[in-house]
């Protein structure tokens, strides 16, 4: 059974730093790439950050200097570094597989950014 299970959001003070980690099991993970993906209340499901299988990395440009993304495949877990956080970023955050031709979620881990 495939499943991701992001941890590490929550609250955070404008200029302050998370960092978010997707576990993944049930499937062979370093052979794909996975995504970060956020959704602000009102707001369409954007992509984030891209980390293929061999390690390559692509930001959107509102994270870019920011966010870095990262993986371990020895232990199965995805991460995203946020720095310099602002209140445009709070949103739910969402890792993302796609495995052949299934997409798989995570259940997705808050992050709200306030003073």
């Amino acid at each position: 059974q495939v499943q991701l299970v992001e941890s590490g959001g929550g609250l955070v003070q404008p200029g302050g730093s998370l960092r978010l980690s997707c576990v993944a099991s049930g499937f062979i993970f370093r052979i794909y790439a996975m995504d970060w993906y956020r959704q602000a209340p009102g707001k369409q499901r954007e992509l984030v950050a891209h980390i293929s299988s061999g390690g390559s990395t692509n930001l959107a440009d509102s994270v870019k200097g920011r966010f870095t993304i990262s993986r371990d495949n020895a232990k199965k877990t995805g991460y995203l570094q946020m720095n310099s956080l602002t209140s445009e970023d709070t949103a739910v955050y969402y890792c993302h597989v796609r495995a052949g031709a299934i997409d798989y979620w995570g259940q997705g881990t808050q992050v709200t950014v306030s003073s």
